[in-house]
């Protein structure tokens, strides 16, 4: 599925949200809790399991339903659609102090593996999962465990990360050692 392109603008410093630009007809899918202010004209659903794999009949809807649960989420998440005239807004907030970072999946291959509770909101299309970490020793002794959440699709993704944070990109063939 193609994911609906989304425009957005990310506020604050500390505490921080995303401010989502919606056309009409256009979808972001959110964690329930995250959601902060809704133009008029916006209109929320609650959505049983993962939004972009809504097609898979009652027991394709339970599977996706219990991965989700696996990563430590909701059984719901809740879709925002434009259904007004013009542009309107939705904005998510953060659960707690951290930085916003906006994930474009194309970029990164259409994949994108962040620790349980991270993802905040996407573009409809983008399909939130499960990934094991095959590990022993980081699953164990890690601190994530070994259930990720994994972010696929072409569109814009939205996690949260607590603290500071720091990028760098490494050469082809640099390794670094990270906690």
């Amino acid at each position: 599925m193609n994911s609906h392109e989304i425009d957005y603008k990310i506020y604050g410093e500390e505490m921080q949200f995303v401010e989502i630009e919606l056309d009409p007809q256009e979808t972001v899918v959110a964690e329930a809790g995250s959601f902060m202010m809704m133009d008029d004209g916006v209109k929320m659903e609650t959505i049983f399991g993962d939004v972009s794999q809504q097609s898979g009949g009652i027991f394709g809807k339970l599977l996706n339903a219990g991965k989700r649960m696996l990563t430590g989420e909701g059984l719901f998440m809740t879709s925002y659609t434009n259904y007004g005239q013009g542009k309107k807004k939705a904005s998510f907030a953060a659960p707690y102090p951290g930085k916003i970072v906006p994930i474009d999946l194309p970029e990164v291959n259409g994949k994108f593996i962040c620790q349980k509770d991270a993802f905040l909101c996407a573009a409809k299309g983008v399909s939130v999962g499960i990934e094991f970490n095959r590990k022993l020793g980081t699953g164990l002794f890690g601190g994530e465990g070994f259930i990720m959440q994994k972010l696929e699709g072409d569109g814009m993704a939205f996690i949260h990360a607590g603290g500071t944070l720091h990028r760098r990109v490494l050469q082809a063939g640099e390794v670094l050692k990270v906690d």
